[in-house]
């Protein structure tokens, strides 16, 4: 490689949003709806650089030999090319062979764009990719609830759109299990609204879905509002919730309280060490009005006791729910 085409390592890490296009280009992790949009982008710019760019897909996992060179040869008519390697975390030898080798003369007018789903083959070619300065975008599996809050954020950021904090974990409570689900979900609301998105428009868009969640019933449960935890957890049941995630939900925001809680009044702790999101510290402020250490303390005994009993203590998980739901919402302002 010619030295003015080296450059420091790139740092492994770039978000998909970050990546610019590149002679050589690994795009790395599990997190598929990650690793679509990152290539999605580079082939929007390899568009815009050149209107008739000559895009090939190869599978790694059943690569031949000497392929890679026939494609990324000279085109007749001068088109660039951009290659899409699809598949290397199952790449062939012949892949790697070829790879590594075409990272040592890699030409300007041809674009390679390599997604590797994750593991540990082809782990040559990746710090290869990674050691000649090339950019590698990251795209590691995302399952913490404020993780997803921050995905919703910045694809609103991007659109230039605002929404509420509580609209996010709205969303992220109706839809978040999946990602690429999420993602749609957050399509959908900027291409259908207009202006600021709050809660209450994702509530008329996926109130339903929200309304039969254990975090819709642990939020009633700890403002105290007794009657309608119990009937949005009867409904929850019905539509296919199961005591677990309630119990989940429950106990999740039970230590969210107790951690910005143990804030108050002390010399030295800051909420930057509780690794929550803003926007989860700002909604246990508000939640933690009414609550007093020993409301908090027999809250989370009694969520502990529902825990053991739908993990099989007891002989009916549901009502173990139920009655933990009234003695937390009991708790408040006790």
């Amino acid at each position: 490689m010619p030295p003015s085409r080296r450059k420091q390592p790139a740092a492994p890490g770039l978000s998909w949003d970050q990546v610019e296009l590149a002679p050589v280009v690994l795009v790395r992790g599990p997190e598929s709806l990650l690793a679509d949009r990152a290539v999605d982008r580079l082939l929007e710019q390899a568009r815009e650089r050149d209107a008739n760019v000559e895009i090939t897909r190869l599978e790694a996992a059943a690569y031949e030999r000497g392929v890679l060179e026939s494609v990324a040869s000279p085109s007749l008519f001068g088109e660039q090319r951009c290659l899409v390697v699809e598949g290397a975390e199952a790449m062939t030898d012949a892949f790697l062979d070829d790879a590594l080798a075409y990272l040592r003369s890699a030409p300007d007018d041809v674009w390679l764009v390599v997604r590797h789903n994750g593991g540990q083959r082809g782990k040559k070619l990746l710090d290869a990719i990674g050691a000649a300065g090339f950019p590698v975008v990251a795209c590691e599996t995302i399952k913490r609830d404020g993780d997803k809050a921050d995905f919703v954020r910045a694809d609103f950021r991007r659109a230039r759109r605002k929404v509420d904090a509580d609209a996010v974990q709205a969303l992220v409570e109706a839809v978040g299990a999946d990602l690429r689900e999420l993602g749609a979900a957050t399509s959908q609301l900027l291409a259908d609204t207009t202006g600021a998105v709050t809660a209450e428009v994702v509530l008329r868009y996926y109130g339903g879905r929200v309304e039969a969640t254990g975090f819709r019933v642990a939020d009633a449960a700890i403002a105290g509002h007794a009657g309608e935890a119990v009937a949005l957890l009867r409904h929850a049941v019905a539509t296919g919730t199961g005591p677990v995630p309630v119990v989940a939900a429950l106990a999740a925001k039970l230590r969210t309280l107790a951690k910005v809680a143990a804030t108050r009044g002390r010399a030295g702790v800051s909420v930057g060490d509780l690794g929550l999101a803003p926007w989860q510290v700002d909604r246990a402020r508000r939640d933690l009005a009414g609550w007093t250490p020993e409301g908090l303390a027999q809250a989370i005994t009694a969520v502990a006791a529902a825990d053991a009993e739908v993990k099989g203590a007891g002989r009916d998980p549901v009502f173990a729910v139920e009655r933990a739901v009234l003695r937390v919402a009991a708790a408040h302002r006790h």
